[in-house]
């Protein structure tokens, strides 16, 4: 197995319809996995795309096929934190998410433009609501994806530097990047600061 050729075979999965994200896990030549984060109606027809990509490079590896949703609020003990604005001023380059969670509201403030900023306003909105949250935004961008242009947010763990994606689509930037962020930290237990 040379690096080109798992150049190849990343380039090859990653110009499928929809494929947003493509993670190789462990050693493919010995089985391994492949993950792929798609967004779009048919993750079905990706897969069956994906597995006969695979099949040509590495006909032992695993293929899994992971949707994006629009998007997946996150979950803080038996309770969802729920986006309920994300607003960009464009003549001040400031962002605005307010996140509300059991009666409190959170509101975080970034100036970094509608991808960067919301993402960060929400990180920020969450800590406001009395979270610690040990990540730290990493990047947020729009990929291209069928017809639609979702947002993806990556936030890099602040302990060991391992990395959670996040991906959605709305009418406009800010709202699907505070979207991605929450999606990027869903199924993270947050603990409370008290006091």
């Amino acid at each position: 197995m040379t690096a080109r050729i798992d150049e190849d075979f990343e380039l090859e999965l990653r110009s499928l319809p929809g494929v947003l994200n493509v993670a190789i896990e462990h050693d493919v030549t010995a089985g391994g996995r492949v993950t792929l984060l798609v967004v779009g109606p048919h993750p079905d027809k990706t897969a069956q795309a994906a597995v006969q990509v695979a099949g040509l490079y590495y006909p032992e590896i695993t293929v899994v096929v992971e949707q994006a949703a629009e998007t997946s609020p996150v979950v803080v003990g038996d309770a969802r934190v729920i986006l309920v604005r994300a607003d960009y001023d464009a003549a001040a380059g400031s962002c605005e998410v307010e996140l509300a969670h059991r009666g409190r509201v959170g509101i975080g403030h970034a100036s970094s433009g509608p991808l960067i900023g919301g993402a960060e306003a929400t990180l920020l909105a969450l800590r406001d609501l009395g979270y610690d949250v040990p990540f730290r935004l990493a990047g947020a961008t729009t990929v291209p994806a069928l017809r639609t242009w979702p947002v993806l947010v990556t936030m890099r763990s602040t302990a060991d530097g391992q990395e959670r994606f996040g991906v959605a689509l709305a009418g406009d930037d800010v709202v699907a990047a505070a979207r991605a962020a929450l999606d990027a930290l869903n199924r993270y237990p947050m603990a409370f600061r008290h006091g």
